[in-house]
């Protein structure tokens, strides 16, 4: 009996010790690290874990491309990097790690690519959104009383929900919602196949449209949305390709907070006419103006869960810095001093100071990375903090454009999130792919 009750004690001891040490700070730190490490000509890299890996290199590399602690890789495969490691750059390639445990056990895979440093145009400009959907986007679902008084719900009987995108009435694409009504009448009661899209999920629902008693007209007993506009802030221009990015996080619908596909848009200059300020429990807003009468900057090619991103048509040029400035990767993002351009009224894009409080090392894209917090006091005196219309506010660092703002925090206006600004040009370049 003291054998096996020593046993399942000994395996309880190591299950707790495995599952503490995997979800250690330190542990944690190398699986948040992303699968890829970006380092820039000129520059150097400084990788702390505090643990016993090797980094052993893997495949067919370039051996010329980097140097480890000062040292060429001819010659060894397998370094140590319980201490810290620098890495500097020779020449542009990649270089594929294998991060071993005690030196046998694998934990991490990473490519170091070495490229040309990259350099944006920082936004800062308020701007108007002005997005068309493709299709019709269901927001609400109602009843239909025929001639007959009989009360009727076509959309509820065939399974539609709010959320669902109508494509397609019978093979045919809808261009709006003033199209899908056409496309309904036009079959005279008729029942109609809708292609409709939910979740990425295309699916056929078969509808029987009901005349509608107040005015003859066939109905499905929707309520659709074909288009949305609003304020926020340019993020970056990238004078390269032209591309732009815009916002850091999507543009939702605002009844059912699905994110809205884009058949097209554009992004034009806006004017700051109003600041609500944000208060606890109460984000506030910037008020603005944008017609047809102002300058269209670009067109919308996507809405992403990372912002909206299209094509420049016209030259940007930011008033406070003149030329393209140097992006940074998160891993070469401090906590400390920052600061974010904005416009919060008819004075244009000014700097502001920040404080960024944690850097959120991530592996795959998010919105979060950068926690913030606003205290520049001409900010806090017009805007009490972050407020709707800034979010894609570029962050800047040592003089390089490192993020976005995304989101304030509701109970503490002051703070907020930001996000890197490496994710955000993946996003773009995706436009190009």
């Amino acid at each position: 009996m003291k054998r096996a009750a020593f046993k399942k004690a000994f395996g309880i001891v190591v299950v707790v010790l495995v599952l503490a040490f995997n979800y250690s700070p330190v542990v944690q730190n190398i699986v948040r690290f992303p699968a890829e490490l970006q380092i820039f000509e000129g520059e150097s890299q400084v990788l702390r874990f505090g643990l016993p890996l090797h980094a052993k290199i893997t495949g067919k590399n370039d051996i010329n491309v980097l140097k480890f602690n000062g040292n060429s890789l001819k010659g060894q495969n397998s370094y140590d990097i319980s201490r810290p490691l620098t890495i500097e750059p020779v020449n542009q390639g990649n270089v594929s790690l294998d991060f071993l445990l005690f030196g046998f056990i694998p934990v991490k895979k990473l490519t170091i690519s070495v490229t040309s440093p990259k350099k944006l145009i920082p936004g800062g400009n308020s701007i108007g959104v002005s997005l068309y959907t493709n299709g019709a986007l269901i927001v609400g679902t109602s009843d239909v009383t025929d001639p007959a008084g009989i009360t009727h719900f076509p959309a509820i009987d065939a399974g539609l929900l709010p959320g669902d995108v109508i494509e397609k009435v019978n093979g045919i694409a809808v261009k709006d919602a003033g199209h899908l009504s056409q496309l309904v009448n036009k079959v005279k009661g008729k029942s109609v196949d809708l292609e409709c899209r939910r979740n990425n999920r295309v699916f056929v629902a078969r509808i029987h449209p009901i005349q509608d008693a107040s005015d003859s007209k066939y109905r499905l007993g929707l309520w659709v949305r074909d288009s949305t506009a609003g304020v926020g802030t340019l993020t970056f221009v990238d004078p390269e390709s032209g591309y732009m990015g815009a916002l850091g996080h999507a543009i939702t619908d605002v009844d059912t907070g699905a994110l809205l596909s884009v058949k097209d848009g554009v992004i034009s200059e806006s004017t700051i006419i109003d600041v609500n300020m944000g208060k606890k429990g109460m984000p506030g807003e910037l008020v603005g103006n944008f017609t047809n009468n102002r300058k269209v900057l670009g067109t919308i090619i996507k809405n992403t869960s990372f912002g909206i991103y299209g094509k420049a048509t016209r030259k940007i040029s930011n008033p406070i810095y003149n030329n393209p400035m140097p992006i940074a990767f998160q891993y070469n993002i401090k906590p400390g001093k920052a600061t974010i351009l904005t416009t919060i009224d008819d004075k244009g894009i000014q700097e502001y100071e920040i404080q960024l409080i944690k850097i959120n090392r991530q592996a795959v894209p998010g919105s979060k990375g950068l926690v913030l917090e606003i205290t520049d006091p001409r900010l806090l005196e017009k805007t009490g903090g972050i407020v709707q219309g800034m979010s894609g506010s570029p962050i800047l660092q040592n003089g390089r454009v490192i993020g976005a703002v995304t989101h304030v925090f509701v109970n503490d206006p002051r703070k907020g999130y930001g996000m890197f600004i490496e994710w955000m040009l993946e996003e773009a370049n995706k436009i190009i792919d």
